[in-house]
């Protein structure tokens, strides 16, 4: 006899990248930033450690953060609202606008996560898939019958690719319904849809902390959104969704550009050589506007990841449906890339 709903019963769940706990292993598969994170994160969350400060609840509405981020993309406090990560977000965005039975679409491959949420909800998840060129246009969305959402991340994982914003601009006018533009990576793009949250009322952009600011272990992320929609979203996400420590790093985290800056490029630069070395040895790269990159074709990609990880490198070993597996492999330090890279040579 089982308790939970039908639905729960019937899902199977959504299975996080490995975090092995037994070993050390070069780690290539979560898409972690390599580098630690801002000094000033620490000297932000030290004083709360010291004066006591955790027995009290935090801020629910996170002013200060909200500040901070309103700052950084030109709008105001009330376009912002925070979540316990990215993840925490989409999850607070499924549950406002779908039900059971209601449509849920994606483009594919995308992130896993959106139809693990749309399970959760019992709503019905429609793939579009995105054409060889990774760019989904009003044409491939025509036939969704009354979605209540539409997840894009932007740049998408596990491919990298972008869209621009007048791409996704294009796509927002033709859907009927919230455009979520999942802009987890987009710190490691050149452009982002920040723009288009004032120019269409169904765009909301989400983001996180986990990638360009080396904060995954905080974890703390938020949307940007009409004030309407924010103050609707508050509604349905827990009334202290964000604890005081995430707060603090994070808003120091924000105001630290310089650092962003500086570590962005150090992963451009070896994005690019990772991009050049997998594909001399075989391997269809799409350009990556994210800290990844993806494989297709070449040597077989579950051979190629059973053999990395005997020489403790983690790479993420990925399949969708439709397609052969791939592997999507993290930007590390330069050091971590000239041995994943050895090994390759050495397995290929």
């Amino acid at each position: 006899m089982s308790y939970f709903q039908n639905h729960i019963d019937a899902m199977t769940g959504y299975v996080p990248g490995e975090q092995p706990r037994d070993r050390t292993f070069i780690k290539l598969n979560t898409n972690e930033n390599p580098y630690s994170p801002s000094q000033k994160v620490a000297e932000a969350m030290m004083p709360i450690l010291l004066d006591g400060r955790l027995r009290l609840y935090p801020d629910p509405l996170a002013t200060e953060f909200r500040q901070a981020a309103a700052e950084l993309h030109g709008v105001e406090p009330s376009w912002i609202m925070s979540g316990n990560g990215s993840d925490d977000i989409l999850t607070i965005l499924t549950r406002a606008f779908a039900g059971p039975g209601d449509v849920i679409a994606s483009a594919q491959p995308g992130y896993i996560l959106y139809e693990t949420l749309a399970e959760l909800q019992n709503s019905r998840f429609q793939v579009i898939p995105f054409p060889v060129n990774w760019k989904i246009g009003p044409e491939h969305v025509s036939g969704l019958k009354s979605p209540k959402i539409f997840y894009l991340a932007n740049p998408n994982s596990p491919s990298g690719t972008v869209m621009t914003p007048g791409e996704v601009g294009e796509l927002a006018d033709a859907l009927p319904c919230q455009l979520v533009v999942d802009e987890a990576y987009g710190d490691f793009a050149t452009t982002n849809c920040i723009s288009l949250v004032k120019s269409h009322s169904n765009v909301i952009v989400t983001r996180t902390f986990s990638k360009g600011y080396s904060l995954a272990g905080l974890r703390i992320g938020y949307c940007v959104a009409r004030p309407e929609l924010i103050q609707g979203l508050n509604k349905v996400k827990d009334s202290y969704n964000c604890d005081m420590l995430s707060l603090a790093g994070a808003t120091a985290a924000l105001k630290d550009q310089d650092w962003l800056i500086a570590t962005r490029q150090k992963i451009w630069d070896t994005r690019s050589r990772l991009a050049a070395g997998a594909a001399e040895l075989g391997y269809l790269i799409p350009e990556s506007h994210a800290n990844f990159i993806w494989c297709e074709g070449g040597p077989p990609a579950q051979e190629v990841y059973a053999a990395l990880r005997d020489r403790d490198i983690l790479v993420r070993l990925m399949s969708y449906p439709g397609r052969e597996p791939a592997l999507r492999i993290t930007v590390g330090t330069d050091h971590q890339i000239d041995l994943l890279l050895k090994a390759l040579g050495e397995i290929v």
